[in-house]
């Protein structure tokens, strides 16, 4: 697999999961905290939370993507949105794993036409081809 990046970011963690996190530049800097449901005191936000940001984000670039490539597809109403889930839990094998679930909403488009744009937006989203064969991804369409 060959990529030609056409942008590049950097961040810097330190403290680990109860610790900060901020890009190079400074334009985003956040303090990370241990969900409660994993032992810590949740007073901040996790890498969970910032991978189900980022998701929801990217596959609604993805989505109006695809409908600008193929003018079959319907096209992408200017209030969609993406829900994403992420779980993390101890893996059968040992470690831990992740979950993610995207709940699409295409407000006034037909079923068959939305599930087609969430399916091509899957083949192209860059989060859903780092996921692919590492973990299970379900999308559904609200």
């Amino acid at each position: 697999m060959s990529i030609t990046p056409l942008y590049t970011t950097h961040a810097t963690a330190t403290g680990g999961r109860d610790g900060r996190a901020r890009t190079t530049d400074g334009s985003f800097e956040v303090t990370l905290a241990t969900p409660k449901e994993l032992g810590g005191n949740g007073a901040g936000n996790n890498p969970e939370q910032l991978f189900a940001a980022g998701y929801a984000a990217c596959f609604i670039g993805a989505i109006k993507y695809a409908a600008s490539q193929d003018k079959n597809l319907p096209r992408v109403p200017v209030d969609v949105s993406v829900t994403s889930t992420v779980g993390i839990g101890p893996r059968a094998e040992g470690g831990f794993g992740l979950t993610v679930a995207l709940e699409v909403s295409l407000p006034g488009v037909e079923r068959a036409g939305g599930e087609e744009l969430i399916a091509r937006a899957h083949q192209i989203c860059p989060y859903s081809h780092a996921t692919r064969g590492n973990i299970d991804v379900v999308l559904t369409l609200a």
